[in-house]
């Protein structure tokens, strides 16, 4: 959320910020409702300055007053008070549109973000591994008989598109993935699991950017709560209005969870296999940090993400985005991409942002620089580390074998009892 104070002094600076993801300038719509906000507040303030006056007026001379004067001055009182009811109700009212139109003003893109409308903008960085080259017509996961263990068919009958039941071997195969992911970043990467609710309030979504812009987006129930599109949501709020010491940050905490997302904008896309589902898994990394270290902790948080796939030998690449493919909610992001062979391009797998303080802002996130120091904005920064799912889709196409059995990555192995390939019936070898 943007600094409402920063915005009256700098009105330029957040229409060239929206410029830069195509989108029209408000600066002068949110000027014009805080002004007229303040201005209630001001007439509020005043009326309710000769109400006191009036109040200790009456307090005063009351026994000295006759019962006309002194009704007289009843009148008056009862006047103010309801025109301050009036001021009241209107600069809340003010307040309310203003806050609205602020919650929809996406985040402003770091300043060595380059300008660009599309992905097709995106500015690789960085390349790892070469996509092996095989010597047969590589399939997509969903058509080797060694995946025979994603049925589609049982999940469609019960839920309906964008499902998949993964039983055996496939099942295992993704809990021991999921399992290797989070081992890796608490013993190596310095990260604290948690196990977090995947329904939250309203109050936590918009603490972190998901509604109210994305709501169609997102899974409400029917008493309010909301289903999680990512456990960035409930990790992030676990910093909501906390106060944090200077010799705790940086705080760095990692969840695996379900995730929910309706995909209402991706109608037609990717409607084949399981690379975009309503319902999947996805391990969240979430870390909390002074503001001038933000900037070296995306870097950080990358190299994590990026660690996974080497360890997996899973070539991939790395994408700095452009101003205008910018999620909501971050002022930088690079986007990791795996080879997936059966589809002969890069998938996205991981997204690490910084945030900024904007998410703080929403959640009243702060830290003390020092015992004396005033309290200022946490800066905040998530990043998948990274989605099961699609591990899952990138270890069955780049290790599959011509007989339609797929190989399994040595860092895995142990998870599954020392197994080495999925033979091309779904069974253990």
């Amino acid at each position: 959320m943007h600094d409402i104070k920063f915005i009256r002094e700098n009105p330029e600076l957040l229409d060239a910020a929206l410029k830069k993801r195509y989108l029209e300038p408000l600066s002068e719509k949110i000027l014009s409702l805080d002004t007229e906000r303040r201005k209630k507040i001001f007439a509020f303030e005043t009326v309710k300055a000769g109400q006191n006056e009036l109040s200790k007026e009456i307090g005063t001379k009351k026994n000295s007053l006759n019962h006309k004067a002194f009704e007289k001055l009843r009148e008056s009182l009862a006047t103010k008070k309801l025109e301050l009811n009036i001021l009241e109700n209107e600069s809340k009212d003010l307040d309310s549109k203003l806050n609205e139109v602020l919650l929809t003003i996406p985040n402003s893109p770091d300043d060595n973000v380059q300008v660009g409308k599309t992905e097709n903008e995106n500015l690789e960085i960085r390349s790892w591994g070469e996509p092996k080259v095989f010597d047969f017509q590589p399939k997509e996961h969903f058509d080797l008989s060694g995946a025979s263990g994603l049925d589609f068919t049982s999940a469609s009958v019960m839920s309906g598109s964008r499902f998949v039941v993964l039983s055996d071997a496939m099942a295992t195969l993704h809990r021991a993935l999921g399992q290797f992911m989070l081992n890796t970043h608490i013993r190596e990467h310095g990260f604290t699991e948690k196990l977090t609710p995947v329904l939250v309030r309203s109050e936590a979504m918009i603490g972190t950017g998901q509604l109210p812009k994305f709501a169609e987006d997102s899974y409400e129930t029917k008493n309010g709560w909301w289903l999680i599109p990512t456990a960035e949501v409930t990790l992030t709020n676990l910093f909501a209005k906390k106060m944090m010491p200077i010799d705790q940050l940086p705080s760095r905490i990692c969840a695996i969870s379900q995730c929910f997302r309706s995909e209402a904008g991706s109608a037609g896309r990717d409607t084949k296999g399981m690379l975009r589902q309503h319902q999947f898994e996805k391990v969240e990394m979430v870390c909390c940090v002074e503001p001038s270290e933000s900037e070296n902790e995306l870097l950080r948080m990358t190299s994590c993400a990026q660690n996974i796939l080497e360890s997996l030998e899973l070539p991939y690449r790395t994408m700095q985005l452009c101003s205008g493919d910018l999620g909501f909610s971050a002022k930088k992001t690079y986007d990791i991409e795996v080879w997936l062979p059966g589809q002969n391009s890069y998938r996205e797998i991981s997204s690490c942002s910084n945030c900024g303080d904007f998410q703080a802002r929403r959640l009243q996130a702060k830290y003390k620089p020092h015992s004396k120091g005033k309290p200022t904005l946490v800066h905040t920064l998530n990043g998948s580390g990274v989605a099961v799912g699609r591990c899952l889709i990138a270890i069955l196409e780049n290790y599959q074998n011509s007989d339609g059995s797929i190989s399994i990555p040595t860092k895995i192995q142990p998870l599954l009892g020392g197994a080495k390939k999925i033979n091309s019936e779904g069974g253990w070898e």
